[in-house]
């Protein structure tokens, strides 16, 4: 009998490869998980994620397949080819391999940013494969918001107004790990840009980073975008936004709407 690969969790990182990565994943798929997982994400004809090809890795066991793979330096060419995969689970993991590669080139420690930079430039190449909110928000944050922590933010405005449903998450998403960072000045701005948005998985990241920008970074200028906007802000988007409030709070910015 053929001897059996060795388990990536024993093998030197630098004897990893893109290919084996992908593989790990095929050999954990589960149809059963790809049919429940099909319908959450809504892969359905006519639905969001219409064409997509679930094969039933959870995240949870994405992210533990990973491990090994996460120092493997995994050459960015090989992985921008891999966000091609038509299976939805491959590009899962390729953007969170990336995700977790940007967030270690902003730390001190590991800073390297010509790596930071590529990943951005690969990652706005290839959103036509990142068509799904957990595609999106699994990595928008680490590797959009990152790269412009400290440079202008002209290219969220351009995803912002995109036709694609996914650009506009990214653009929003994105404004996440600008929050922690305390700048909250263009969640309120993106936030203005989608007001009549037709996607409510839109108003759900808009709402979303609304309530964080508050809860972060200043509940006074969260109120003051209520205040304006309210009256006009999707139902969605306004409860993902309040949600921290007390009953009372609440109770007022919805009868505003």
């Amino acid at each position: 009998m053929a001897d059996r690969p060795e388990p990536a969790r024993h093998r030197r990182a630098a004897d990893l490869s893109t290919a084996e990565l992908l593989a790990d994943i095929d050999a954990a798929a589960n149809p059963a998980a790809a049919e429940v997982l099909a319908r959450y994400f809504q892969l359905q004809p006519g639905c969001y994620g219409d064409g997509d090809v679930m094969i039933g890795v959870k995240l949870s066991a994405i992210r533990v397949l990973l491990k090994p793979y996460l120092r493997a330096d995994l050459p960015l060419a090989e992985l921008e080819q891999a966000l091609k995969s038509p299976i939805h689970e491959h590009r899962l993991a390729i953007l969170c391999l990336l995700a977790d590669r940007a967030a270690r080139s902003l730390k001190p420690r590991t800073a390297n940013p010509a790596e930071l930079a590529a990943i951005y430039e690969l990652y706005l190449r290839s959103t036509a494969y990142i068509n799904n909110w957990d595609l999106v928000d699994c990595s928008a944050s680490e590797i959009v918001g990152g790269y412009l922590l400290d440079k202008p933010r002209d290219d969220l405005y351009t995803l912002i107004r995109s036709s694609s449903l996914w650009e506009r998450r990214i653009a929003m998403v994105a404004t996440h790990l600008l929050i922690m960072a305390g700048q909250s000045a263009d969640t309120y701005a993106l936030a203005a840009l989608v007001l009549d948005d037709r996607e409510d998985l839109i108003h759900k990241a808009s709402g979303w980073m609304l309530r964080e920008a508050g809860k972060r970074v200043s509940e006074q200028e969260l109120l003051a975008f209520l205040d304006e906007h309210a009256p006009v802000m999707p139902r969605t988007m306004l409860r993902y936004a309040i949600e921290h409030f007390a009953p009372d709070l609440r109770k007022h910015y919805l009868a505003r709407r």
